[in-house]
């Protein structure tokens, strides 16, 4: 069994943590977890969880959320954020990975897959995967990672954030880097072809031409049909 936690970054309340144009960090990293939980669920043994706010409208304290994870029983989280440079529009831009400064084996070849397909993703610059004292990090008992997808600071990288596409992409190179670390499996598909057949009689006719001629508006549906005499 495998718990995750995840955290959409900042809150829309929260000030600052937004693109120069006032578009905030929450409404792309909210929906990139939301893509990302989703698809977990068609893996075995995936158990996940959303440790801030869904709605957005409040800010969950980063001990707080520590303590959500570490109360939980996490195996792993994920902090989804977008990065900033300064007030305005500027060329800072890329993808980076973060984990504790300790450099926790797991973290870093999690960390290190994730970055990996982020990039190949979302084809922006590789910034690396990085160590640094973050709370999230840092007081979370388990595997804990911080991604930065891009910078909301960069107008190119920020309008591509804000598509479906590329929240998508961003789903899709977390969702793979999870299920290369931890070998996850889909589940079983459910056959669509059903192991009991149902027959139904939609008419009986003395006029051999009365059933035939349903015979054939029926075939020209696209439904089987059989003209049985008794």
């Amino acid at each position: 069994m495998l718990k995750i936690t995840h955290a959409a970054g900042h809150a829309l309340v929260t000030p600052g943590k937004q693109s120069p144009d006032g578009y905030k960090e929450w409404q792309v990293t909210s929906e990139i977890v939301k893509l990302v939980m989703l698809e977990l669920e068609n893996y075995e043994g995936v158990i996940q969880k959303r440790i801030d706010d869904p709605t957005g409208k409040s800010e969950i304290p980063l001990n707080k959320r520590c303590e959500l994870v570490n109360g939980w029983g996490a195996n792993v989280h994920i902090d989804y954020h977008l990065n900033a440079y300064g007030a305005g529009w500027n060329d800072a831009g890329g993808t980076e990975t973060y984990m504790y400064i300790t450099k926790p084996k797991e973290a870093n070849a999690l960390a290190e897959k994730i970055q990996t397909n982020l990039v190949k993703e979302l084809g922006f610059r590789n910034r690396g995967v990085k160590a640094a004292d973050f709370q999230m990090v840092r007081e979370t008992n388990r595997t804990a990672i911080i991604i930065e997808f891009a910078f909301m600071t960069n107008q190119n990288e920020a309008m591509k954030m804000r598509t479906k596409e590329y929240q998508k992409k961003g789903a899709k190179a977390v969702v793979d880097g999870l299920v290369a670390q931890y070998g996850l499996k889909k589940k079983p598909s459910v056959s669509s072809t059903p192991d009991v057949l149902y027959r139904v009689q939609v008419g009986a006719f003395s006029d051999i031409n009365h059933a035939r001629g349903l015979g054939e508006e029926l075939k020209a549906r696209g439904y089987p049909a059989i003209i049985v005499t008794k």
